[in-house]
C-alpha cells in the first residue's frame, strides 16, 4: 500500500516537474527580476525553486532546497499554522499569511507568503508559492508600535499623575479615570466611575449647554473651560471648570475631560473681594468726611457771623445754601455709587448742564490755578438725558483733569455736532497724560493711575454713558487727555 502511495506521489512530482518544464519556462525572465521567492511544492512540501530569489531570501543553493521541505524553514513558533494553510492549499483555497522563515545563517526573517493549488488534469499536483521578504517593514512596524506604547505609556503616568482631575469619556459612559478624579468625584477607586454615564455627576442647571459641547467635541472640535458644579457621590457640590477634547481611546472615537476643582479659588477670590470692599469704603469714608467738612466748617463759620451781628444777612444766607447743596451733592453721588438709582429721561439743555457744571467746579480750579473754557462749535441742541446723572459724569472727568494738573493750566470743554444723530462733547486737558499700557483699563474696576483712586469714578461714567446710549473713548499722549463723550441728540 505504502509503496503504490508514494508511486502516486513520484509521478505527481514528474507531473510538476514537467508541467513547470511545459509551461513556466516562457516566464524564466520575468522570474528571474521578481525579488520576490517563487516556488512550488510537491504533495510531501518538497520545494522546486523558480527563480534565483529563493536562495537569497532563504539561504539555501538550489540543490539544497530541491531536499527540503517547508518544515525546514519555518520557524517552530509558526509551524502549526502553516501546516495549515499548506493543506488547506491543497484543498482548493487560496492562501495568503505571515509567518517567520530561519535563513540559512540563522537569522529569522519575517516573510508573507501566497499559495494557491496548481490543477493538471482536473487533479491538484501541487502547491504554488510566492514569499515575500517583509522584515523591514515589520521591523520598522514594531517599532512604530513600541513607541505608541511607550507614549501611551508617558501619557497615561501623566494622566494618573495631573493634578487635574482626568476622564476620557465615550458617547454615553465614561471610560477611564485617574486617581485625581476618583477623589473629586467623592469615589473610592475608579470603578465607583467607569462605565457611569458622566452626566449623572452634572448639576441639571449645566445640562443644555453641557450637550451642546458635547456635541461640538463629537464634531472634532475642543471647546475650552467654562464654570460648572459637579455632584459627588455622597451628594456634595463641587465649583469645577471644565475643559474637553476629542480624542482616541481604544480606537473608539472619545472625549479626553479635564476636571478643575475651583473651591479654594472662588473662595480665595471672594475673601480678596470682600478686602477690596474693606479699602474702598476706607477710601470713601475718608473721601467724603474730607469733602463735607469744608462746606460744614463754612456753615458754622458764617451762622456764628450772623449770631454775633445779630442779623440776617442775605449773602450769608445764599451761601450757607450753596455750601447745603454742596453736601447734598456729595451724598447723592455716595447714595448712587451704594445703589444706583432708576434714571429719569427728560428733555435737557446741553447748554444750561455744562454752565451749571462749570460753575460748580470753577471754585476747585481756580483753587489750583486752572481755568475752564467751554467753546460750542455748534448750535446746542436739547437731548434727551438724565440731568443729574450727566452732571455726576461731567464733574468726574473735570476733577480728574485738575488733579492731572499740579501745576495749573486750561482745560477746553468742546462742544460739536458729531453727526446728524449725536453730539461730541471733549474734555481736553494739559496734564501728564495716561501710558498707553494703563489705557486700556481706563474704566476697570480698581484700577486708577492716582495713588489714592478707586477706579469706581469712571467706571461708573462709563456705565452713565453707555446707559444714554453713548460712547466713551479717552485718548492721551505727554501734552494731555482728551475723553470724547458722544450722545444722540
Amino acid at each position: 500500500m505504502s509503496s503504490s502511495i508514494s508511486n502516486i506521489k513520484r509521478e505527481k512530482r514528474q507531473m510538476l516537474e514537467n508541467y513547470i518544464r511545459d509551461n513556466l519556462s516562457k516566464y524564466k525572465p520575468i522570474l528571474t527580476c521578481d525579488s520576490d521567492a517563487i516556488f512550488v511544492m510537491d504533495l510531501d512540501g518538497f520545494f522546486i525553486p523558480l527563480n534565483p530569489s529563493c536562495e537569497s531570501i532563504f539561504g539555501y543553493e538550489r540543490d539544497q532546497f530541491l531536499k527540503m521541505t517547508y518544515m525546514k524553514v519555518v520557524s517552530l513558533d509558526y509551524l502549526e499554522r502553516t501546516l495549515s494553510f499548506f493543506y488547506k492549499a491543497l484543498e482548493g483555497q487560496l492562501q495568503n499569511f505571515d509567518c517567520q522563515i530561519i535563513h540559512k545563517n540563522g537569522e529569522i526573517l519575517d516573510v508573507n507568503i501566497t499559495n494557491y493549488p496548481i490543477i493538471i488534469d482536473d487533479e491538484i499536483a501541487g502547491v504554488y508559492g510566492v514569499a515575500k521578504n517583509i522584515t523591514a517593514i515589520k521591523k520598522k512596524r514594531r517599532r512604530l508600535m513600541e513607541e505608541i506604547r511607550q507614549r501611551e505609556e508617558t501619557y497615561r503616568e501623566i494622566v494618573e499623575h495631573s493634578p487635574d482631575a482626568v476622564i476620557i469619556a465615550g458617547k454615553k459612559s465614561i471610560l477611564f479615570a485617574n486617581d485625581t478624579a476618583v477623589y473629586l468625584f467623592g469615589a473610592r477607586e475608579k470603578d465607583d466611575i467607569i462605565g457611569k454615564n458622566a452626566l449623572d455627576f452634572l448639576h441639571p442647571a449645566y445640562l443644555e449647554i453641557v450637550q451642546k459641547r458635547i456635541q461640538i467635541v463629537q464634531n472634532g472640535q475642543p471647546v475650552d473651560f467654562i464654570e460648572q458644579k459637579l455632584i459627588r457621590l455622597d451628594g456634595q457640590m463641587v465649583d469645577v471648570e471644565v475643559k474637553s477634547i476629542p480624542t482616541i481611546y481604544q480606537n473608539i472615537p472619545a472625549r479626553h475631560i479635564i476636571i478643575r476643582d475651583i473651591t479654594e479659588k472662588k473662595r480665595t477670590q471672594k475673601l480678596l473681594l470682600e478686602s477690596e470692599k474693606l479699602t474702598v469704603a476706607g477710601q470713601l469714608a475718608a473721601g467724603i468726611a474730607h469733602e463735607i467738612r469744608n462746606p460744614l466748617t463754612a456753615i458754622k463759620g458764617f451762622l456764628q457771623l450772623m449770631e454775633v451781628n445779630n442779623a440776617s444777612d442775605h449773602s450769608y444766607i445764599d451761601i450757607i445754601n450753596s455750601e447745603m447743596n454742596r453736601i447734598e451733592l456729595i451724598l447723592s453721588e455716595l447714595l448712587i455709587l451704594a445703589k444706583p438709582q432708576e434714571f429719569k429721561f427728560e428733555k435737557n439743555c446741553l447748554k444750561t448742564i455744562l454752565e451749571h457744571v462749570k460753575a460748580l467746579i470753577d471754585t476747585q480750579a481756580n483753587l489750583n490755578n486752572t481755568k475752564v473754557i467751554i467753546h460750542y462749535s455748534t448750535e446746542i441742541q436739547e437731548i434727551r438725558c438724565d440731568e443729574n446723572q450727566l452732571k455726576q459724569v461731567f464733574i468726574n472727568f473735570l476733577k480728574n483733569s485738575i488733579e492731572a494738573m499740579p501745576n495749573g493750566g486750561e482745560i477746553k470743554i468742546v462742544v460739536k455736532q458729531h453727526n446728524d444723530d449725536h453730539i461730541q462733547i471733549s474734555f481736553i486737558d494739559q496734564g501728564c497724560g495716561i501710558p498707553s499700557e494703563n489705557l486700556e483699563r481706563i474704566g476697570q474696576p480698581f484700577f486708577s493711575t492716582k495713588e489714592s483712586g478707586t477706579g469706581l469714578g469712571l467706571m461708573i461714567s462709563k456705565q452713565i454713558i453707555e446707559n444714554h446710549k453713548g460712547k466713551f473713548e479717552i485718548s492721551s499722549d505727554t501734552t494731555g487727555t482728551t475723553i470724547n463723550v458722544t450722545l444722540p441728540l
